[in-house]
């Protein structure tokens, strides 16, 4: 038998709040200054010293000296992964917030501290998350491509036959993923976006058509300005004229 990993040295890193503040600071994969760093978790130089090194005693940040400076980043992109699931899992274990999340589309509670560009738009496992994926989430409801129920995500038959005019065919999403579409409890906008295999086929589309790209080191998609003007136009009325 395997023996599971070892988490508690992570999780014991994770759980004080101020050396949680600062890794999401860090989340966008971007360096930042101790100094910088300590005044947002509103911390002493000295006590953010401390904290930093702790974290990269354990392997979660590395660090990078410019000079007489010290940078911190993310030791890799999976921890910024890790830290967001996280945050993602704290959502979804809390029963009496599903029903709001699903019906109503919205999750109470505020946000965590991000950097702009990662709240924006990001990499969330396979798909889009951030504000750019849980507009699109709204606008393909609306447009009644996909409907929502108990925590279900069910394609429509309109929905299906617009995805097709763009190269996404659900029979053969099926067979991808053991869904096709379901709500990702998104954390920054406290509403949800679109996972499944179609998630995962419209960041690929998406990507393909150079609307968006990920920087190395980075979960946070750089979003070009024509990938701006056609992913708000996706799942409107004048949809169509972007597949042609």
């Amino acid at each position: 038998m395997e023996h599971a990993p070892c988490i508690s040295q992570i999780a014991t890193l994770l759980a004080d709040p101020k050396r949680s503040a600062m890794m999401w600071a860090l989340m966008d994969g971007t360096a930042r200054q101790a100094e910088e760093l300590a005044l947002l978790a509103g911390l002493s130089p000295s006590s953010a010293s401390a904290h930093l090194g702790r974290l990269s005693a354990g392997g979660l940040l590395k660090v990078e000296a410019r000079g007489r400076k010290r940078f911190f980043r993310l030791a890799a992109p999976e921890i910024g992964a890790a830290v967001e699931a996280l945050a993602s899992a704290t959502l979804a274990s809390t029963p009496r917030q599903l029903p709001e999340v699903f019906k109503r589309g919205v999750m109470p509670g505020k946000a965590p501290s991000a950097p702009a560009s990662l709240m924006r738009a990001r990499l969330c496992e396979d798909h889009l998350g951030g504000t750019l994926a849980a507009d699109l989430y709204q606008r393909l409801l609306d447009a009644g491509w996909i409907e929502q129920g108990d925590q279900r995500v069910i394609v429509t038959h309109k929905g299906a036959n617009e995805l097709a005019g763009h190269g996404l065919f659900i029979q053969a999403l099926a067979h991808r993923n053991a869904r096709t579409a379901c709500a990702c409890p998104d954390w920054s906008e406290r509403r949800p976006h679109l996972g499944g295999a179609l998630g995962a086929a419209l960041l690929q589309l998406f990507m393909q058509s150079g609307w968006l790209s990920l920087p190395n080191d980075s979960r946070a998609l750089q979003v070009t300005v024509l990938g701006q003007q056609e992913i708000h136009r996706f799942a409107t009325q004048d949809t169509v004229e972007m597949a042609f």
